[in-house]
């Protein structure tokens, strides 16, 4: 505030007030200011200070900080600022729909969204027989009410998803077999690669290293169960985001970025939710432009430690899962399911997201599956309940409570 208060004396305190604040959401891992939700409920949304104490310069909350000030009359403020741009000229802020970015978020913002949106443009061919081979690559996984069709298998349906889309998100909770899942695509994706005398070159990656250790772990038990033929051009190396792309030391930069891009034709990233806005930037950057994007990650489980929440933002409306008309037909071909009971008006990303609903570790009358699902839906009064009752596999419940909304 103090260096854009030297750029720009005459500004007024409410532009530097703004400007103040973006920077303080940024630290608490927001990409912008909504002004509009900070006006409407400014203790909650800015939480002033981030310690919960207060020095002799600041007030005891936020809404003394903001008393008196509209929305129309911040917005003017800010739109008449030589600080401020509304498009794509270079200014410290950047306005646009009543949040307000420093300029770098923006960027950032801007870029991942327009990548993923080319991404979702770009469609592979299904081989016709695509149901049959799904069915037979989860043979053994499918319970008999899946075999017979009276259940979805939402693993069948992510491996359709993936197949023919060069962006796909696979999320779901602990146990709903996401890694399965990925290892039965890049088998899937890697025949039909080798049936055309070429083979896919696969690279999987964590945002950290326990995250790799954990998918190099879980992959290795996933590939043994594949047949012969397709083990040997199967990925078993696990690297972090970091390492693939290649990190200069004392740097925010890598290697590998939009002019020197990473030999890959299929990029796996697990543990997507920890990957924050920047690092996400950087990787699309890298990414070449024929190449396949899997995200895996649970979208309620823990958000990246830098600004911006990625996953959680592309999978706000995956669940409960919602499509058209046009796509269940696509799925009934490609998987042999109905989602009839399904239809509705569907998210934006209905086509490349497949939340994986059924979990293999617990039931759906067990405890910890009755409390995630209480606490995802933010079912105060029905969480308390559940810690208070006696339920038998409460045991080790914290360590699979989705922490992200804790």
């Amino acid at each position: 505030m103090r260096f854009l208060n030297r750029e720009a004396p005459q500004e007024s305190g409410e532009v530097l007030l703004a400007a103040a604040l973006v920077s303080h959401q940024l630290g608490r891992g927001h990409v912008c200011l909504d002004l509009e939700i900070a006006l409407a409920d400014p203790d909650t949304t800015l939480s002033l200070p981030p310690e919960g104490e207060t020095g002799e310069d600041l007030p005891d909350k936020p809404s003394q900080v903001l008393q008196g000030l509209t929305l129309k009359a911040w917005e003017t403020l800010l739109t008449d600022s030589v600080l401020v741009s509304r498009d794509t000229h270079q200014r410290p802020l950047v306005l646009n729909s009543h949040r307000l970015y420093l300029y770098r978020s923006w960027q950032h913002t801007c870029f991942v969204a327009g990548t993923i949106k080319e991404l979702m443009a770009r469609r592979f061919p299904v081989p016709a027989d695509l149901s049959w081979r799904l069915s037979w690559a989860f043979s053994s996984l499918r319970s008999p009410k899946e075999a017979s069709g009276k259940e979805i298998h939402w693993q069948s349906l992510a491996a359709g998803v993936a197949a023919r889309n060069a962006f796909t998100v696979i999320s779901g909770g602990p146990g709903t077999g996401k890694t399965t899942t990925v290892v039965q695509v890049l088998a899937h994706l890697q025949s039909l690669a080798l049936e055309k005398a070429s083979s896919l070159k696969i690279r999987l990656a964590a945002p950290t290293g326990k995250a790799a250790a954990r998918l190099t772990e879980s992959m290795g038990s996933a590939l043994d169960q594949l047949s012969d033929d397709i083990k040997p051009h199967m990925p078993r190396e696990v690297t972090t985001i970091h390492r693939l792309l290649g990190s200069l030391p004392d740097s925010r930069h890598f290697v590998h970025h939009g002019r020197n891009r990473l030999h890959v034709d299929l990029l796996v990233v697990d543990e997507a939710s920890m990957v924050d806005l920047e690092m996400m930037a950087a990787m699309l950057d890298a990414l070449p432009a024929h190449a396949r994007l899997i995200l895996l990650g649970d979208k309620d489980q823990l958000a990246s430690v830098e600004a911006g929440a990625v996953l959680g933002d592309l999978c706000r409306d995956a669940d409960p899962p919602r499509y058209d008309k046009a796509f269940m037909e696509l799925a009934k071909e490609y998987t042999r399911y109905s989602l009839k009971r399904f239809q509705g008006k569907p998210g934006p990303m209905q086509e490349h997201i497949v939340v994986l609903q059924k979990s293999h570790r617990f039931g759906e009358k067990s405890g910890i599956g009755a409390l995630a699902r209480a606490v995802n839906a933010g079912d105060v009064p029905k969480a308390i309940g559940l810690f208070q009752g006696d339920l038998e596999d409460r045991t080790d419940w914290c360590c699979q409570i989705p922490k992200a909304r804790c």
